[in-house]
């Protein structure tokens, strides 16, 4: 299901609600919510929009689909961005734990994508994309090192991103869209097929 909106602030306001409506259904059923967010520079206007609205921010866990192997201080650490733009105002209460972290099957996930096809970290051509692709792994979390990555890489795996409860992808512009759209040789295909029902939010 692709949902379009106008501009990226109304994609932003939307998928804050969309995300902040399934953790409380989750806290209210359980008493917590996982949550697992992307990084990169598309998701900043989500974040900053979904750290503001009310919630039992105490009751949800944050964690990253994946990470850049750089030091938080870099401007590159994903790490760094959901602390930035995430973890401020309500939402400041919530947890955050390291992608390395067991954790129970997540309320949400959403992802990115870049003009490669690549979500999470499944780059074109990654030394562990076969491993990270394989519907049947057991592994949590994998390595990986790619022509397309600037420096290598820790990311969840397709099975356990499979597995979310809710799955989100959060794209911006024609060029992306046009790239999901024959995506037939692409990672990001092996997350549509494992999950058709996964919610596209996408603005121009």
């Amino acid at each position: 299901m692709t949902r379009d909106f106008p501009t990226p602030d109304a994609l932003a306001t939307a998928l804050a609600a969309r995300v902040a409506a399934a953790l409380a259904a989750d806290i209210a059923a359980t008493g917590t919510a996982t949550l697992a967010v992307s990084g990169g520079t598309t998701p900043r206007r989500f974040f900053q929009a979904l750290s503001q609205t009310p919630l039992a921010w105490a009751q949800v866990t944050v964690i990253l689909v994946d990470e850049r192997c750089v030091p938080e201080t870099s401007p590159r650490s994903n790490t760094a961005l959901v602390r930035a733009h995430l973890l401020q105002g309500p939402a400041a209460a919530a947890r955050f734990v390291p992608l390395t972290s067991l954790l129970p099957p997540l309320t949400v996930a959403v992802l990115g994508m870049g003009l490669d096809g690549h979500t999470a970290s499944f780059f074109p051509g990654g030394d562990n994309l076969a491993a990270a692709l394989d519907p049947t792994g057991t592994a949590a979390s994998l390595p990986m090192t790619a022509p397309g990555a600037d420096e290598p890489r820790l990311t969840l795996t397709l099975p356990v991103l499979a597995r979310a409860k809710h799955l989100l992808l959060h794209i911006e512009g024609s060029a992306k869209r046009a790239v999901l759209e024959n995506a037939q040789n692409l990672p990001i295909h092996a997350v549509l097929t494992a999950r058709p029902d996964i919610e596209i939010f996408w603005s121009p």
